[in-house]
């Protein structure tokens, strides 16, 4: 019936009272699926919302103690300061924070889709960083100003990248294309959170006002639960498209044993910590002058590509270079850095297929092969292996369809053989 009547027909409906109504349709698998909670957002979205209101409430009461130590260090409640001396620090405070904001948003904002959980944790880790500022600002009179003004440059830094990956983890949550509903019911999560923590906040204050130490081991505590409730909420979120962490995973778990990790235990085993990825360096979209300056650098560039992407492998540095068609789809992406990240995995250990482990031989031996050699043999080790790796992804639930891989905007024209593929 499910495979008649399919996802878009509605079957049925049911209202609660005068509330609004709403319908059922069938599953792939013959089970009905209502409209609304759960089945409106991803299975990850219960666990991620309770830790993530953990986390909120903890930077509630961390950021009152911050701001009693700012308005502490800015004279407040002390006579000798100046209306004037206090309001040039918080424009100083200010602009700091507006131009690194400005610039932290021209120099990562293209990256933070691609790895939204590690972004996530790091604006949250930054953040605690910025607050920590706050509360030794005063202690050091003559720096106040620098450190309030660094202070407000990390938060302002956090305000981009925690933004950015919240509308990321949004989309990835709404399952029935609706990213406003949950995007609100997010907000007013955190407002009511925010709220409770207010609340506490006035009753915590007073006591903590007269004791610096006694503040600064709240501050502490608040921080190690902050820090944790956030990273079990980004540890329970698991994302069913492919970035270059989770694909190297995969691809390795792949090679290795010759099954394919579905989206839970690939989520689970991936790094939190952005930066932390092995060589080889896999950059997709690039420039093709970048990798030619010659017609038979070009000549020896194509050769053997039949697909609509051009790869450069420097073995030396194991950096791997894909310069992308015209025609290049979502799956010639993913093909084009499942191939880069197959040339890194012949300059790796533990155990690989045959024919690739015959390539590793090749390129342990010395003299080096030509890169570009290993290149247009292991297009031929690819055209066997990638459409089973292709249908081991998409029966293990990952979206191929579309991916979080980073990839530049340049793209290329070139001669190629009349077999070429577009995928």
């Amino acid at each position: 019936m499910a495979d008649d009547v399919g996802l878009e027909t509605q079957l049925c409906s049911e209202q609660f009272g005068s509330g609004e109504a709403r319908g059922c349709r069938a599953a792939a698998d013959g089970s009905l699926q209502w409209e609304g909670f759960p089945d409106s957002v991803s299975p990850d979205y219960l666990p991620y919302q309770l830790w993530d209101s953990v986390q909120a409430f903890a930077s509630s009461l961390s950021g009152s103690l911050a701001t009693q130590a700012v308005l502490l260090g800015i004279g407040v409640g002390n006579a000798k300061a100046t209306v004037s001396a206090a309001t040039a620090t918080w424009l100083v405070k200010d602009s700091t924070g507006m131009l690194g904001r400005i610039v932290f948003a021209w120099w990562k904002g293209s990256k933070l889709d691609c790895n939204a959980k590690q972004w996530r944790l790091f604006a949250d880790i930054l953040n605690d960083v910025a607050m920590f500022l706050e509360i030794m600002a005063p202690v050091y009179p003559i720096c106040f100003t620098m450190t309030v003004s660094t202070s407000n440059l990390a938060k302002c830094i956090v305000s981009v990248a925690g933004g950015a990956t919240r509308a990321a983890l949004t989309v990835h949550q709404a399952r029935r294309n609706n990213m406003a509903d949950v995007s609100a019911k997010d907000s007013s999560q955190e407002t009511l959170v925010n709220l409770a923590g207010l609340l506490v906040s006035l009753l915590m204050l007073p006591l903590v006002s007269g004791c610096p130490g006694f503040s600064l081991g709240c501050f502490f505590f608040l921080t190690a639960l902050h820090i944790y409730a956030n990273y079990r909420a980004v540890r329970s979120l698991v994302m069913e498209t492919l970035n270059e962490g989770r694909l190297r995973l995969v691809l390795k778990h792949y090679l290795q044993r010759g099954e394919v990790l579905d989206p839970t235990a690939a989520n689970r085993m991936e790094p939190l910590w952005t930066g932390f990825w092995p060589a080889p360096s896999l950059s997709l979209g690039v420039p093709l002058h970048r990798l030619v300056s010659s017609v038979f650098e070009l000549q020896q560039l194509v050769e053997g590509h039949q697909e609509p992407y051009l790869l450069c492998w420097n073995q030396s540095r194991n950096q791997v270079q894909v310069v992308l068609n015209q025609k290049a789809g979502p799956k010639t992406v993913l093909r084009a850095a499942t191939h880069g990240l197959m040339l890194g995995a012949l300059q790796g250990d533990g155990p690989l297929p045959a024919e690739l482990e015959e390539l590793r031989n090749q390129v342990r031996a010395g003299p080096k092969k030509e890169s570009w050699v290993i290149v247009k043999e292991t297009h031929q080790v690819l055209d066997m292996l990638f459409p089973k790796f292709l249908k081991g992804l998409q029966d293990a639930g990952w979206k191929t369809e579309k991916h979080q891989l980073e990839v530049d905007e340049w793209r290329a024209t070139w001669l190629l053989s009349p077999e070429k593929k577009v995928l």
